[in-house]
């Protein structure tokens, strides 16, 4: 991911809801309000419906966090998109992936995380959080544009066509089953929860 000095400086405008959201806590620059939603605690939140829910938790996950600038990003006409990456899950990135693994007889379990894109800049608004990760997440197996407020529904139906597409058909799955891959995969966001805001 690149540095958040590449990020837009544009002056925020009172221009909807988020907008006006951010202005309301002093917030002046798009940069600055990316910093400030990137400094909030990494958080699950209650409610992924809700639009403002960032605001009212005072945290975010990777959906929330990105969510929000992103949703900032299309009121003030800034060319900065939400991204949907998913990625492989192993050892390197959170401990106790490995007996999870060995459990299912997988080389990885696909996981999906998100990020922000500007020109030709990613931007990770979670990076160096204590989010249950050893490290930030840079190799993607397939990322695709979406919109800010993309529903959980839609998210996972996105992963689930990536999955038969794209994961299924490789060699390093060869004879998995999707339901194998789909029950490591809940198991790898419990140990991501178990092991948030541990140094991990």
């Amino acid at each position: 991911m690149n540095s958040y000095d590449h990020l837009p400086k544009e002056k925020i405008k009172p221009l909807g809801i988020i907008s006006k959201k951010f202005i309301e806590l002093g917030i002046g620059s798009f940069s600055d309000a990316c910093n400030f939603v990137h400094n909030k605690k990494y958080g699950y939140n209650t409610n992924y419906d809700d639009k403002l829910i960032f605001f009212k938790e005072k945290m975010g996950t990777c959906t929330t966090k990105h969510a929000i600038i992103a949703g900032l990003a299309e009121e003030l006409n800034i060319p900065l998109y939400k991204y949907i990456g998913i990625y492989r899950f192993t050892k390197e990135i959170s401990k106790g992936t490995d007996e999870i693994l060995k459990k299912y007889g997988l080389p990885y379990v696909p996981m999906v995380h998100c990020f922000l894109v500007f020109k030709d800049y990613k931007f990770d608004l979670t990076e160096g959080n204590k989010n249950g990760k050893k490290k930030s997440i840079d190799n993607f197996i397939h990322t695709e544009k979406v919109s800010p407020f993309i529903s959980r529904k839609d998210e996972y139906l996105l992963f689930k066509k990536v999955l038969k597409e794209k994961i299924l058909p490789s060699e390093e799955m060869k004879d998995i089953a999707e339901r194998i891959i789909l029950k490591a995969r809940e198991e790898c966001i419990t140990l991501l929860k178990k092991n948030l805001h541990d140094d991990c």
